[in-house]
């Protein structure tokens, strides 16, 4: 991912974070992050001059939007490589030998760079950043399980039954007095791939009785929503919980009927053995 040129075409465009987000793949979440993280502004002049101002005159309002980043950048090489290892492990003194620190004042540098002012408003927009990150990556990983919880094949198929007409091997067939016979038949249509969520169809395969689609599993995705159950309102609990009792109930009328069809199948093979013996 070359951040260095999504900044460039944010700055010197007009386009939207949505926009750009969608041409180069990028959940809006993590590209409005990275946006207040490194401090991207359509007005580069604008913005250099507001950090010039910083350092000449501290108390001057606008100056005070672009802190974070002035921060930033006045910290050493150093100093940044130790914030970004620190939020990852918490172990100061390891994470200055990984800066480049020496070994042996490792744990003694590791200390003073946590008392350091700057180092420490950099670690907690460090952390802040990643924590909107995950945050976001989480609403999205649940909010997938609500889409397979509560699809339905109808989303991705019609069915049903239609008059078509009646096909003879000479054309169209038609009664004593010249009309067209129709019959009613079933029928399966599929929905185009540009209208439906592609994300929870688990298999599309053509076999030899024709095309069938499977979706991604429903009672697991209930399963991983009912760990959740706090963060949803009573409403949607409740749906949940009644869907899971909808499929199982399905499950355990799928099971009965496939042991009545065993049942009846070694019936006719008794029956079959008897009517042999007796012949």
């Amino acid at each position: 991912m070359n951040w260095d040129e999504i900044k460039s075409e944010f700055e010197s465009t007009n386009v939207t974070l949505k926009a750009l987000a969608e041409k180069h793949d990028i959940k809006l979440g993590t590209l409005k992050s990275r946006k207040s993280r490194d401090g991207w502004s359509r007005d580069a002049t604008k913005k250099d001059a507001t950090i010039k101002k910083k350092v000449a005159t501290p108390k001057e309002k606008d100056a005070s939007k672009n802190d974070h980043v002035i921060e930033a950048e006045e910290l050493t090489e150093k100093q940044r490589l130790f914030c970004l290892y620190y939020v990852k492990s918490f172990n100061a003194t390891q994470s200055a030998i990984n800066a480049g620190y020496a070994t042996m004042s490792a744990h003694v540098e590791g200390s003073r760079l946590l008392k350091n002012d700057k180092v420490s408003v950099e670690i907690r927009r460090i952390k802040q950043s990643m924590t909107d990150e995950l945050y976001i990556e989480a609403m999205d990983v649940l909010s997938k399980y609500v889409k397979i919880a509560f699809s339905n094949i109808t989303d991705f198929l019609t069915f049903g039954q239609k008059e078509v007409e009646v096909m003879g091997p000479f054309g169209p067939v038609k009664d004593e007095n010249g009309n067209q016979i129709w019959k009613e038949v079933n029928y399966v249509d599929f929905k185009d791939s540009g209208f439906v969520d592609g994300t929870i169809i688990s298999e599309v395969k053509q076999g030899k009785d024709g095309v069938s689609i499977k979706l991604e599993d429903r009672m697991k995705a209930m399963e991983k929503l009912s760990l959740y159950f706090d963060l949803f309102p009573d409403k949607f609990k409740r749906q949940i919980e009644e869907e899971k009792l909808k499929l199982a109930q399905a499950k355990i009328h799928k099971e009965v009927d496939e042991q009545e069809k065993d049942v009846a199948a070694a019936l006719r093979g008794l029956v079959n053995g008897i009517n042999t013996q007796t012949d």
